[in-house]
């Protein structure tokens, strides 16, 4: 699995749209959109930031 689909189904696990993973986490629902459809890849910060909001290690992500 990669990092789109791994934040796919993160993201759909704790039951948050786009937007509000985006608010969560200080980028726009665009940011969101290209990183599951694997167009762009987010930054370490925000690597870190999603796997502490999901509960996982940077490792999984």
């Amino acid at each position: 699995m990669i990092l789109a689909d791994k934040i796919i189904t993160l993201r759909k696990k704790a039951g948050w749209s786009q937007e509000e993973l985006a608010s969560q986490l200080g980028v726009t629902r665009q940011s969101v959109s290209k990183w599951e459809g694997a167009q762009s890849v987010p930054d370490l910060d925000k690597v870190v930031q999603m796997s502490r909001l999901f509960g996982v290690s940077t490792d999984y992500l």
